[in-house]
């Protein structure tokens, strides 16, 4: 297996950047989840489960750390107003070090989304990420577009699954080791419409679930930072 591309998505669950180079540590890749979007009113963190529309907003990481929002009008937020107006209601936009209490919410019945099957569920500390600080998933192992998974590191490899028997071991992607820990839950967000022509697609999700144990990807902890490249090779670490 080789590294095919890197992402980076600084505001959970906005669009993201393709980079040419990721520098991982303790966090994960560097600028990943580093934002994200919480209600006023209720607190909780906004996701694409809830507000499919996330997705057609874009994030970037500005040089000195701070971000960058292109909403889907092509202008630059510039500041929660601006946000919370696309939002449709008070909205701020929060760095990881700027909230303790992390609640996000999520459907269990992915097929209709009633409203008494929503529940809440903590995040993790450090970035915003729902488990793993870092995932890996392999253009083979799914028929549908990479993006909707919205992974690190897509890999090129012989097999679908081949990632899966990274589980349990550590591996070496250019200067960083990864210790690769669980597959990755999947959830309603994976079936939301995106850019660049990702339609509305629930057969997305059925499919994990039916074919996968609702499981697609990799993920762990990153063990050494270092460097990372398309084209650098999977190997025991």
């Amino acid at each position: 297996m080789r590294v095919a591309e890197l992402w980076r998505y600084p505001v959970k669950s906005l669009q993201g950047e393709r980079l040419d180079v990721a520098e991982l540590g303790p966090r994960g890749l560097h600028g990943d989840r580093e934002y994200a979007l919480f209600d006023v009113a209720t607190g909780f963190g906004l996701t694409a489960r809830r507000d499919p529309d996330l997705l057609f907003a874009a994030a970037r990481l500005r040089a000195d750390g701070s971000v960058e929002i292109t909403l889907p009008d092509g202008s630059v937020a510039a500041d929660d107003d601006a946000l919370s107006a696309w939002i449709g209601r008070p909205v701020r936009l929060r760095a990881t070090g700027e909230v303790a209490d992390r609640r996000y919410e999520n459907p269990e019945d992915i097929e209709t989304e009633t409203p008494d099957s929503w529940y809440v569920f903590e995040g993790t500390s450090g970035a915003f990420h729902d488990s793993v600080a870092v995932t890996l998933l392999s253009r083979a192992s799914t028929d549908a577009d990479p993006r909707r998974f919205r992974a690190n590191i897509v890999l090129d490899a012989d097999a679908p699954g081949a990632e899966d028997g990274l589980v349990g071991t550590t591996v070496q992607l250019g200067g960083a080791l990864i210790d690769v820990t669980a597959r990755v839950p999947r959830c309603v967000l994976v079936t939301r419409p995106q850019p660049g022509g990702i339609a509305l697609d629930r057969e997305v999700l059925r499919r994990v679930h039916r074919e996968r144990g609702g499981r697609l990807a990799v993920g762990g902890r990153v063990a050494r930072p270092g460097t990372v490249r398309p084209g650098d090779e999977v190997v025991p670490g």
